[in-house]
């Protein structure tokens, strides 16, 4: 029996488990070629088509070989701003590489990334899909004599791969003393409409960003038809300067498990699905281990506790695809397809996983259940404000002395948070990643919360040292490369905006540059398909307002200026026939041009011709 052989058998051949299969193989062969395709698509009875699309959609699979090392430099603003740029040039130079490419000998690639999730502790790598934290380039150094040695990355230094939680404040979840179990037990004692009534009690609103009402999506599901229901735990945190799940995950496992099955038994299901970023493949085996522990324990599987209820949960793994944290296009990535969102209605509530009712939870707010499941909705609803109740948990990140998670309750201010994450100086907040609204030194009173300043708790903060323009670039050039392309607005309007930005930043650019990013906004905004389109110029959109002068400095003309240069692209055929006379210039040649006319007979095109 092959590798390819085994795995598909570890998958059952389901075609719905295709990006599984696919992540298994390349971590074998280091990439999918034409013929592992072919055979994957005939062992799964699919077609060819479908199984490439699946493969050319995620970033994290290589339809081309990508070296025997694949290196991938974090490219956040927050890796930026720690050096990551100059860390990378210096590796390549090292090992004789440009960046993006593979070298010739098929040895090694180094590229960079979207936001790997380690923004408390960068710049971060990617080395063969496993995280590396705190480059410096002492370790750049070593890094490039490992890669010429040949020596596996499970030598590399272990130290390398040690990831902190960094947790600064905690609060009723991170500082919880419940035992595995405990609020699985407690929710079965409330029985599934006790429950149900406690977490209405609650005022418990989803923690993903969007806030939507816990228990108005369980009940919509619970009373939807289907054959079975089925919860998902969204844990593809993939906005730019969050990380909060990845602790929660790392160090709080059960009581998410907890929630988990605490949904499963309030809709009705008995099957669960973790579906887990990609660049959290380190914590997979660890998961793994722990299911099976509690499966064991009688606290997962069959008839837990001894109570009659069943319920069980898989792990599938994301391939670097930012928009998959839209819970549609995430179902749409769980049954092996390409994660693009779906025309809704209908939603997941009543059509979600194979067309079956099903719940999607963000990993905190699963936890928070766990919390609701012992102690009650009342004491909840005690904390934070009547609109938003409870804690949140904030990734914070940038310029601040103590970079970590910190859990408030709803209600506290900026101002507050940056206390005491050990800020000073700041000009900037991002209240949401680079997908929420920037904040100016004016507006670090207001309070985090739904009905205020709104966050899925990315967290990140400028100093006045930084250049908001880079800010807003790197944001808009991560829309562009993320966008999935399914809507025309979403795919042209991040294009457009990044081919701007990069206009600006060559100095060619012009007052119609701006309005034109302004009137991407607004276009976006009412136009977009899923919520990717309708948040990617929130941020750019704020920074064009309050931070008008990094952009205006970027200007070379107050009239239409156009981005291709002409003249510089001829200075090569220039150079190859030798003429270097003001004839050969396009900077204003019509003078030149006039005067041959004339010698020939024919009239000046610098002046009016007369019928």
């Amino acid at each position: 029996m092959t590798e390819l052989d085994r795995i598909l058998a570890h998958h059952e051949r389901q075609p719905g488990r295709l990006l599984q299969i696919l992540i298994a193989v390349q971590a074998q062969s280091g990439w999918l070629s034409p013929t592992v395709l072919t055979r994957v698509a005939s062992a799964l009875a699919l077609p060819r088509a479908r199984v490439e699309s699946t493969a050319g959609f995620y970033s994290f699979l290589h339809l081309q070989p990508a070296g025997e090392y694949r290196i991938l430099f974090s490219d956040n603003i927050t890796d930026r701003m720690l050096g990551n740029q100059a860390l990378m040039q210096a590796l390549c130079e090292k090992l004789w590489l440009e960046p993006g490419k593979v070298a010739a000998d098929k040895l090694v690639s180094v590229a960079t990334t979207s936001c790997t999730g380690m923004c408390d502790q960068g710049p971060a790598v990617l080395a063969n899909g496993r995280t590396i934290t705190r480059m410096t380039a002492e370790r750049v150094d070593e890094m490039a004599h490992l890669i010429r040695r040949r020596v596996p990355i499970g030598d590399w230094p272990p130290e390398w791969f040690h990831v902190e939680d960094n947790i600064r404040r905690r609060d009723i979840l991170l500082d919880h003393d419940l035992q595995p179990g405990e609020a699985l037990a407690a929710a079965l004692d409330r029985g599934a409409a006790g429950l149900l009534t406690e977490i209405e009690r609650s005022g418990l609103r989803g923690r993903g960003g969007a806030g939507f009402g816990s228990d108005i999506k369980w009940r919509s599901c619970r009373d939807a038809w289907g054959d079975a229901h089925y919860v998902i735990c969204n844990a593809d945190e993939g906005e730019p300067g969050t990380f909060k799940d990845r602790v929660l995950l790392n160090s709080y496992f059960d009581i998410v498990v907890d929630g988990m099955c605490i949904a499963g038994m309030a809709i009705g299901a008995s099957k669960g699905f973790i579906y887990l970023r990609g660049e959290y493949r380190y914590l997979l085996d660890r998961l793994e281990t722990r299911l099976a522990q509690r499966r064991e324990q009688g606290l997962l599987g069959r008839n837990i506790l001894g109570r009659g209820f069943s319920f069980d949960i898989e792990i599938h793994l994301g391939a670097g695809a930012y928009i998959c944290g839209e819970e549609s296009a995430l179902i749409e990535s769980l049954e092996g397809k390409p994660g693009k969102p779906r025309i809704r209605p209908p939603f997941p509530v009543t059509n979600g996983y194979m067309g079956q009712p099903t719940t999607v939870n963000n990993v905190e707010t699963l936890a928070l259940a766990a919390l609701i499941a012992v102690k009650g909705g009342d004491w909840f609803h005690a904390i934070g404000t009547p609109a938003s109740t409870g804690t949140k948990l904030l990734s914070v990140s940038g310029d601040v002395a103590q970079p970590g998670i910190y859990e408030f309750p709803f209600g506290v201010t900026v101002a507050e948070v940056l206390a005491a994450a050990g800020a000073g100086d700041i000009q900037a907040v991002t209240s949401a990643g680079a997908a929420g609204h920037c904040l100016d030194a004016t507006e670090f009173a207001r309070r985090i919360a739904f009905e205020d300043v709104a966050t899925g708790g990315s967290i990140m903060v400028f100093d006045r040292s930084r250049d908001m323009f880079e800010v807003a670039r790197n944001f808009t050039h991560f829309f562009a490369h993320e966008s999935c392309g399914f809507c025309t607005p979403c795919r042209v309007g991040t294009a457009v905006n990044a081919r701007l930005i990069d206009k600006l930043a060559l100095n060619r650019g012009s007052p119609y540059d701006l309005d034109e990013m302004t009137k991407m906004h607004d276009l976006m905004q009412g136009a977009s398909h899923c919520g990717l389109g309708n948040t990617a110029t929130i941020a750019l959109n704020d920074m064009l307002a309050k931070f008008r002068p990094a952009f205006e400095r970027r200007l070379h003309s107050p009239d239409y200026e156009p981005a291709f240069d002409l003249n510089a692209a001829l200075s090569i055929a220039r150079q190859m026939t030798g003429r270097d006379d003001p004839g050969a210039q396009l900077g204003d040649n019509l003078s030149a041009i006039g005067e041959h006319r004339a010698a020939a007979g024919a009239p000046s095109p610098a002046k009016d011709v007369q019928p």
